[in-house]
Order: structure tokens, then C-alpha cells, then sequence
């Protein structure tokens, strides 16, 4: 499709309210529940060494991120 970058601009701009999982500082991580500035240190360095998250689930592959932080992360965050 055409018209698709518009539709992106928009949803950028929208989505203020979520934390960006591949774009987050520690700060922003750290805002979330459940997030301290270990698991934040954590969640970088999982960007830097095997990438940008492909999926929001991936954020389990984290060491100390289990399904029940996960379940309470899960809508603050996008890709």
C-alpha cells in the first residue's frame, strides 16, 4: 500500500503514551511497573547484543521478566 507513511506519522505522534521497547532510555523503562534500573540494564543490553525486539512477547526472553510482568507491561509497550 499506498498512503502508508501518513498512516505511521500519526500513529508515532499517538502513541506518546507507550514506552517504545527498541527506542527507550533507562529512564523511560524504569517508568514502567515492575521495571527497576537492573531489569532496565537488562532490556539494553538484550537490544545490543541480540537486537531490536521483533515482538513485544520478546521482552520475556529477558532475564528477570516472567509472564506476570510481562501481562502487567504488556499495553505500555510498542515496537
Amino acid at each position: 500500500g499506498s498512503g502508508n507513511s501518513f498512516f505511521v506519522n500519526s500513529v508515532a505522534q499517538a502513541s506518546a503514551g507507550k514506552v517504545n521497547l527498541n527506542r527507550a532510555t533507562a529512564e523511560q523503562l524504569q517508568s514502567l511497573s515492575g521495571i527497576g534500573p537492573a531489569t532496565a540494564a537488562k532490556i539494553i543490553a538484550y537490544r545490543t547484543e541480540v537486537g531490536p525486539f521483533k515482538t513485544i512477547k520478546e521482552l520475556m526472553n529477558v532475564s528477570g521478566i516472567g509472564e506476570k510482568t510481562f501481562q502487567k507491561l504488556e499495553k505500555s509497550l510498542e515496537i
